[in-house]
């Protein structure tokens, strides 16, 4: 398994909580959040993940290196922002496998990536989405979800596909993207999407008719530590079992 880890955020709501740290390094239960991630892809079977990275990037690359606790390294460097899609694209051209994990580097997600990718390949879509259900997606937004009528009935799959997104601040429960991925290497990128786009707001919205993403099901844990009191919260939740 490959997969890609989007760490070049800036942290802008983490001011002051950093110290000359980028996000994804954070500490988090005594290690960089970035180490947990890399663990947590590491016990599902990955093997090599490229990093994307932008702001302060010496700091990741000089903590990790070319190889850390069996996985391979490669480092995709922004050197002026690239964004979400931005940096998918730019990091998938040091991939080598026909599928990726994607994973954004300020959430966790307690959930079985290698199941994920398994779910992916029987489904032989371009792209897969983790879906979460959350008690309130104010913060988050909503993604909708319908049953896919061309699923495979022998693979035994939960039949849901991605087929729209709720904006930011209705209240209520609901499912949200969780922020894990599996893409194909080749996956089609359009024509007239800029260097720097947002995979989320330029990408997926737009185009969620064509890519039609399949919606892969998870209840386990599910943490953004892009907030002051979700890092505060990650100190004692990501320090159990399961979770480092």
């Amino acid at each position: 398994m490959e997969a890609i880890v989007l760490a070049g955020g800036l942290g802008t709501r983490l001011k002051g909580r950093l110290k000359g740290v980028p996000k994804p390094m954070a500490p988090v239960a005594g290690r960089p959040f970035l180490e947990i991630l890399l663990d947590q892809i590491r016990r599902a079977g990955c093997s090599h993940a490229i990093l994307s990275v932008g702001y302060l990037h010496e700091v990741i690359e000089e903590h990790f290196g070319a190889a850390w606790a069996g996985i391979s390294i490669d480092f995709a460097v922004e050197h002026v922002p690239l964004g979400t899609g931005g940096g998918i694209r730019a990091a998938l051209a040091h991939a080598a496998e026909e599928n990726l994990l994607v994973l954004n580097g300020d959430t966790f997600l307690q959930a079985d990536y290698a199941a994920m990718m398994r779910f992916h390949r029987a489904r032989a879509v371009q792209l897969t989405m983790a879906v979460t259900r959350q008690p309130d997606i104010a913060r988050y937004g909503g993604v909708l979800l319908d049953a896919n009528p061309d699923a495979n009935p022998d693979a035994n799959l939960d039949a849901s596909r991605v087929v729209g997104f709720e904006e930011k601040g209705r209240s209520g429960p609901g499912w949200i993207n969780a922020g894990a991925y599996v893409v194909r290497r080749d996956i089609e990128w359009p024509a007239n999407v800029a260097e720097e786009f947002s995979f989320e707001r330029d990408f997926l919205a737009p185009g969620i008719s064509r890519l039609a993403p399949a919606a892969y099901k998870v209840d386990g844990f599910f943490l953004d530590i892009g907030v002051p009191e979700d890092l505060d919260r990650a100190q004692t939740e990501l320090a159990k079992p399961g979770c480092k």
